[in-house]
């Protein structure tokens, strides 16, 4: 496996990128416990990689990553910011206390993804072929974020999450 063939653009994003996702993650992860933020991480990472492979490789092939078809070490740099992302889901998600709103919660999120994959393109990172745009992935973006609301009210209710809730009892 080769590091990368050329580094630019896309690799400085991506290490911008990585630094600022990290480091907001390390200023929020103590508000979940430990159990709850690696479970989120790994989440995150497989269901991002999971769906990722599955669109961007194999038989379907429908975009590839940073400079080439094959797998580089920018690839999975790439691959790690899927387990930050989900964490902010989670972590707004418990923040904003969403019951009601989930519907739109999830809309929006998915928007963001999807509008993200814009800016991706144009810095190089993500390479769309064989007539694939960026909205066709909105569906598969509603898809993993609806899954993972529901996982994350299942982990909320075997584990303690230390976050304020508005229906509480505060003693």
């Amino acid at each position: 496996m080769n590091l990368w063939e050329s580094f630019d653009k896309n690799e400085i994003s991506i290490f911008i990128m990585m630094a600022a996702a990290y480091t907001a993650f390390f200023l929020l992860s103590k508000k979940f416990s430990r159990p709850v933020t690696l479970l989120f991480l790994l989440w995150g990472y497989t269901i991002g990689v999971v769906f990722d492979f599955t669109i961007g490789g194999g038989v379907i092939d429908f975009y590839k990553l940073n400079d080439t078809q094959n797998y580089k070490l920018f690839d999975f740099l790439y691959y790690s910011l899927f387990a930050p992302a989900t964490f902010f889901f989670v972590y707004v998600y418990e923040l904003l206390q969403i019951k009601k709103s989930f519907i739109w919660y999830i809309i929006g999120w998915a928007l963001l993804g999807t509008g993200m994959q814009w800016p991706f393109s144009w810095l190089g990172i993500i390479d769309f072929q064989n007539g694939y745009q960026p909205v066709y992935s909105f569906p598969v973006f509603l898809t993993t974020l609806t899954v993972t609301g529901f996982y994350y009210e299942r982990v909320r209710s075997t584990f303690e999450v230390p976050l304020p809730r508005k229906n509480m009892d505060h003693k």
